[in-house]
């Protein structure tokens, strides 16, 4: 094999790697978030963290780290470049189907305000940011 051959292969296995990397995700909650920092929080924020404990934390985990049940909320594919705040919003009210991750469809989560659902995205923007999302 030539040099040039050797550096198109590199390249591909990269970005084969970085690709299944992104669209597989983590395979487990501890290995989605190894260090997760917590920033000092909005109050609105503060009360997105009472809601999100309250409704959704029992899938994506305590500080948005990720169950075997539900995605952690700390990884590229939920920065808001890539999931917008709507996409919050129409996930809580309509559920969704199977689409990056193994973890299966999320069912609409039932009772929950407007306001908690803004509430809890603050929260997670957050959240995110603090951690380089």
């Amino acid at each position: 094999m030539n040099i040039k051959m050797i550096a198109v292969l590199a390249i591909i296995l990269g970005v084969s790697y970085a690709a299944w990397t992104l669209f597989t995700g983590p395979s487990s909650a501890g290995e989605m978030v190894s260090k997760i920092n917590i920033p000092e929080f909005s109050q609105v924020a503060q009360s997105g963290l009472v809601a999100y404990e309250e409704n959704c934390a029992a899938c994506h985990g305590v500080n948005g780290a990720g169950t075997e049940n539900g995605p952690t909320f700390l990884h590229a594919f939920y920065k808001a470049g890539h999931h917008g705040d709507g996409s919050f919003v129409n996930a809580v009210k309509n559920g969704v189907h199977a689409h990056h991750w193994q973890f299966g469809n999320m069912p609409p989560v039932e009772g929950i305000t407007d306001a908690e659902i803004r509430w809890i995205t603050k929260y997670v923007r957050e959240l995110q940011a603090a951690n380089g999302y």
